[in-house]
This record gives structure tokens, C-alpha cells and sequence, in this order.
């Protein structure tokens, strides 16, 4: 899904990207801490430590600040 709404979207300004990919992380964390039967939205400094960035790069998210980049890079 995410692939599909960065082709449509593939032209607008990257900080849109960067903003977008902040709000996806913040809902995936939300929906972690939920499995865990934990309440709140997913964005607090142990949320941070507990799935970093990285954790969600190792389980293959897909990223649209690094897609932007690599549209943007000369061929």
C-alpha cells in the first residue's frame, strides 16, 4: 500500500515523506504496545528505545523518504 501511494504521490516536497514515515512508525508502535495489552499511542521514549527506526528497517517497511531519495539521485 504504501509502494502505491508513493507512486502517486512520487512529486511532492520530501519533507511530506519524512512526516508521513514519523506517522506510520508512531501507529505501528501504538498497535505493538496494544499487542502487548499495553494502553497509549506509541510515542514515548521507551516506545523509542523498545522499536527503534531500525527495528521497523530489519522487519522490511517500506520507506518513502528513502524511495524519494533514490528517485532523486542522477542516473
Amino acid at each position: 500500500m504504501l509502494r502505491g501511494w508513493y507512486q502517486y504521490f512520487k512529486h511532492a516536497h520530501r519533507i511530506t515523506f519524512s512526516k508521513l514515515d514519523g506517522f506510520i512508525r508512531r501507529r505501528l508502535r501504538s498497535i505493538l504496545r496494544a499487542y502487548e495489552g499495553r494502553r497509549g499511542h506509541g510515542h514515548t521514549r521507551e516506545d523509542h528505545q523498545r522499536w527503534p527506526n531500525s527495528y521497523f528497517a530489519q522487519q522490511g517497511l517500506f520507506t518513502l523518504t528513502q524511495a524519494h531519495a533514490l528517485a532523486c539521485r542522477s542516473r
